[in-house]
């Protein structure tokens, strides 16, 4: 079986293709499962004031999932179609993203970290943010939402644990066993919250490539049994499935040998195949 759980569409704005296209690649390529996820409309910030093309509207939030449960219906027997969220966890608004949440019929939602107050981290015009920065102390603000998020229940997955390292950005290395803390820390947040991670391979066409997380995650993770699905991250369907055979191979050299899959929120597990 052969799964993408983490994809973007043209509603967020910063993505190409509607969700029937990503839909019908999937089928092309091969794909068993397809997890349509896109972004949580923005709750802190003002969209309008904002930086553009950053999330769907709230408005579009409902059909968003409409369009997700057709596609499900349209296409059973020929792909399995998953109905998605990746939810922002940003501190102090967790009433609004619980409500979000409970709302919708979702079979599983993605918990990622990409805003420290309104810097989006993973923002490639915000990168300008770093200036003057001490690195180390961004890493532990970041670490620390993610525990946070953990902590919440809301979410099933959670997304590119260490994305932090996107743009390359790291604390000096004389720092590295904290930094290996820190991402100790998160991930026994992510185990004691019963949830799954997922290893998004988008991180190899990204300035730090290296699929998030890095493979010295990957081996605690399987020391503390926290189970793992893939993701391409694709913003475009032409990037579906993007590295997730390498991603297969890492988890398998790692020792994985079972991947999540989700349905109305209940999490089964299945073979990892690798090709050879």
């Amino acid at each position: 079986m052969l799964i993408d759980y983490h994809t973007h569409h043209e509603r967020c704005g910063h993505a190409v293709g509607s969700l029937e296209e990503y839909v019908q690649r999937g089928i092309e390529i091969g794909l068993s499962h397809i997890g349509l996820s896109d972004h949580m409309p923005l709750l802190h910030v003002n969209p309008a004031e904002y930086y553009p093309e950053m999330a769907m509207p709230m408005e579009e939030l409902p059909r968003y999932v409409e369009e997700c449960l057709k596609l499900k219906e349209k296409y059973k027997g020929q792909i399995e179609v998953r109905i998605g969220l990746e939810g922002d966890y940003i501190e102090g608004w967790e009433e609004d993203i619980q409500r979000i949440i409970e709302a919708y019929p979702w079979d599983y939602v993605i918990g990622s970290v990409h805003f420290l107050d309104t810097w989006d981290i993973s923002d490639f015009r915000q990168t300008h943010n770093w200036d003057g920065q001490d690195v180390f102390a961004v890493y532990e603000r970041y670490y620390h939402a993610v525990i946070k998020a953990a902590g919440t229940g809301f979410y099933d997955i959670t997304g590119h644990i260490d994305v932090i390292k996107r743009f390359d950005y790291k604390p000096d290395p004389a720092r590295d066993e904290e930094v290996r803390a820190l991402e100790l820390s998160a991930l026994q947040a992510v185990k004691r919250a019963g949830m799954a991670m997922e290893l998004n391979a988008s991180g190899l066409s990204k300035a730090c490539e290296e699929m998030f997380p890095s493979r010295r995650i990957l081996e605690e993770a399987l020391k503390l049994d926290i189970p793992l699905t893939l993701g391409s991250d694709a913003h475009d369907p032409m990037k579906l499935g993007e590295h997730l055979d390498q991603a297969r191979k890492q988890l398998y050299e790692v020792g994985f040998r079972e991947l999540a899959v989700f349905e109305g929120r209940q999490r089964r597990m299945i073979p990892l195949e690798i090709e050879g």
